[in-house]
């Protein structure tokens, strides 16, 4: 554990991100399912979607991401006290966050998972802040990666066209002032069914009084409708709390950085807080929902374009299975 601390703010110094090399887009999508461009376009905004092939696991552009992040703060792996994986599709169900931790030589880093499907970006940047802020550790890596085509029921028109696969890093850094401005997390496991990713086990006697369950994980299954519904109506809320905590207003917001869901959740929150399409991060047409993976790789992008600078306020949220949702204000930069 660190000796000396800089302060019990945290400010995010550094970000990455990563996605398979193959794409695919909305015509050959069709080829797979049916539909159609605009079928897809118009109902989501997305084009087109990255997919691992089968010989990448999720460490590998995990730690490409983490790598970008590591290098925009100007730190080596041997800086890096706390390392959080943020995903739903590990690599290995006892975890992969230790994977990454040897693949990066990260070897002073604690390293552990977390999962809360598309809202475990933002339960990973307060879980890592707390650490900060309590003096636990100084320097922390969070990354939110996904590969859903793992898990996608590829013959279901209505969830396969919107997932992808990608991973996106940040670097949290104990600082004399907080930049991480306010917060507010909510669960709500009586709307699990919405949205899962669900065990299925099938019996297996072991003798003739013991009977135990084995199966696997079924493909994600959906209700669509009542997602948005969700989504349109507590993202906004979520997002208004985190504000007050923070002690801001919506114009105070530079960026609107939401997690790339559906392109008309996006339009559809931005409107209810009256916040302008230009402040509207949107990164879908490319890639689609990489579900934790979502936010820390548009904010790489928008970061890498030079639209986000130093000292801009941005207001982010997540949302989707579990069901979970929660929304962090914060500052970029040091």
């Amino acid at each position: 554990m660190p000796q000396q601390q800089l302060g019990l703010g945290v400010a995010i110094t550094g970000c990455g991100s990563a996605v398979p090399s193959t794409a695919l887009d909305n015509e050959g999508l069709s080829q797979v399912v049916e539909t159609s461009d605009e079928w897809i376009s118009s109902r989501t905004g997305i084009l087109r979607r990255r997919l691992a092939d089968p010989q990448t696991p999720l460490r590998a552009i995990a730690a490409t991401a983490a790598q970008q992040a590591l290098e925009m703060a100007g730190i080596t792996p041997l800086d890096v006290d706390l390392i959080i994986l943020a995903t739903s599709t590990p690599d290995d169900l006892f975890g992969t966050a230790s994977q990454i931790q040897a693949s990066l030589g990260a070897s002073s880093a604690v390293a552990f998972d977390l999962t809360a499907a598309c809202s475990g970006f933002v339960f990973g940047l307060v879980t890592a802040s707390q650490f900060i802020r309590t003096g636990a550790y100084s320097t922390v890596l969070l990354i939110g990666a996904d590969i859903l085509s793992r898990w996608v029921d590829w013959s279901d028109r209505r969830t396969c066209v919107l997932f992808g696969d990608g991973a996106g890093a940040v670097v949290l850094q104990a600082h004399t002032s907080d930049r991480l401005l306010g917060f507010e997390l909510r669960s709500d496991g009586s709307q699990n069914e919405l949205l899962n990713l669900a065990y299925q086990p099938e019996p297996k006697a072991l003798t003739d009084t013991v009977t135990i369950g084995q199966g696997t994980f079924h493909p994600i299954t959906m209700n669509g409708q009542e997602v948005y519904r969700f989504a349109v109506k507590r993202v906004p809320e979520v997002i208004e709390k985190a504000l007050f905590r923070a002690n801001l207003t919506v114009n105070q917001v530079d960026w609107l950085l939401l997690h790339q869901a559906n392109q008309r959740i996006l339009d559809a929150v931005a409107q209810r807080l009256s916040i302008p399409s230009h402040k509207v991060l949107s990164n879908m047409a490319d890639h689609g929902n990489t579900s934790a993976a979502s936010i820390p790789l548009a904010l790489d992008e928008a970061v890498r374009q030079g639209k986000i600078q130093p000292g801009d306020v941005i207001a982010s949220a997540g949302f989707g299975a579990g069901l979970t949702w929660g929304a962090a204000i914060f500052q970029w930069g040091r």
